[in-house]
């Protein structure tokens, strides 16, 4: 359940959760809450906020689910692994697509010109991410998963820091003059974010973002495992402080590296890899604790509600005009209070709306699942 509970914690600030602290500020003008404003907005370039986790959190968690349960299929006739061949690559294929589609939302839609068409999005790191893990935990060892992950960090590393490329410098990590912006141009079809050299799903920065999902199904194996010397509640407690020590230790080593490669959400560094991967540790111990240990679970279901069709509400929030609504709905009791809560008000309703939503969803156990 913990894990439902954080997709749908980290889906929260998506849907509009991230505006209340600036509402705060409006209704308390407590200068405070402007640093916490602060942090539900991405780094302009080189930093780390809040908000540049929750993205890495869904690549993290996708690799706990697939590492709760992780099954060696190279042993197995062709005909058993077919159907979950067949289900990989449909999964892939259509988070790509289904990433094209938000992509060009907000009521624009796709253009007919595939030259036009932004095709790295958000989704689609999710679905490569999850492809090339799965692959990894169907066809090998937990020894070569783990000398996979850090070769992919320490290979990438060096890439940026030592690879020439034509009418560049190796060792930039500027918007464009990277060896990113460089292979983005080269190599990746259509159109980039914002048009911009570099694009921030680009086609090498999804390479790093692999073990993101890697360090989830590390995590996923390491939860389901029995802790045979310990009794069962003292187990569940070690595991606890095991992820938050080695959650802690993830962001220490990310600032270490930080000194040589900046921590860079575009770029995905291997820095940003091992300090996003902390905190997304970190976080799932603490819903572990206060979920699946405590069992403090009613609080935990208006996040659970989320968290059980994230895919589909983030999809929404590109398709459908949330906004409006929300204001149909809660506009009247907006307007009506005093004017320094209806910017609070304005944002609870309109996280409410598409919780709302979700609810109908989830009483009629509807799980749109991909």
């Amino acid at each position: 359940m913990s894990l439902d509970a954080l997709r749908g914690f980290d889906m929260f600030w998506i849907l509009g959760g991230e505006g209340i602290f600036a509402a705060l500020l409006v209704l308390t003008g407590w200068s405070g809450w402007q640093w916490f404003d602060g942090q539900m907005h991405h780094s302009q370039w080189h930093g780390f906020t809040f908000y540049d986790v929750i993205f890495p959190l869904f690549i993290f968690l996708s690799g706990v689910a697939l590492g709760l349960s992780p099954k060696r299929l190279d042993k197995l006739p062709v005909a058993q692994r077919t159907p979950l061949y067949r289900h990989a690559f449909k999964r892939l294929g259509l988070l790509i697509l289904l990433g094209v589609l938000y992509n060009h939302g907000w009521g624009t839609g796709a253009p007919l010109d595939p030259e036009q068409v932004r095709y790295a999005s958000v989704l689609a790191r999710i679905g490569f991410a999850w492809f090339i893990g799965a692959m990894l935990v169907w066809h090998t060892s937990l020894r070569v998963q783990i000398f996979s992950a850090v070769a992919i960090l320490i290979g990438y590393g060096l890439l940026q820091l030592f690879m020439p490329f034509p009418n560049g410098q190796a060792g930039q990590f500027t918007q464009t003059a990277s060896i990113n912006a460089y292979i983005d141009t080269l190599l990746l079809p259509g159109i980039s974010y914002q048009n911009r050299p570099l694009d921030p799903e680009g086609i090498l920065s999804t390479i790093p973002a692999v073990v993101n999902g890697l360090i989830g199904v590390f995590v996923g194996q390491f939860l389901v495992k029995e802790q045979q010397a310990l009794s069962k509640l003292s187990g569940e407690w070690f595991k606890v402080l095991c992820l938050s020590l080695v959650g802690v230790i993830c962001v220490g080593l990310g600032w270490l590296v930080d000194i040589v490669i900046p921590v860079n959400k575009d770029l995905w560094t291997s820095s940003f890899v091992l300090v996003t991967s902390g905190w997304s540790i970190v976080l799932l111990a603490i819903f572990y604790a206060l979920v699946d240990v405590l069992k403090w679970q009613k609080w935990a279901f208006v996040f659970v509600v989320i968290g059980t069709n994230a895919i589909i509400i983030y999809l929404a929030s590109s398709l459908m005009n949330w906004q409006y609504f929300a204001q149909s709905l809660f506009g009247g009791v907006v307007n009506a209070a005093p004017e320094s809560w209806q910017s609070l008000l304005a944002v609870i309703s309109l996280v409410a709306v598409q919780w709302l939503a979700l609810l109908w969803l989830h009483q009629r156990k509807i799980f749109i699942r991909i």
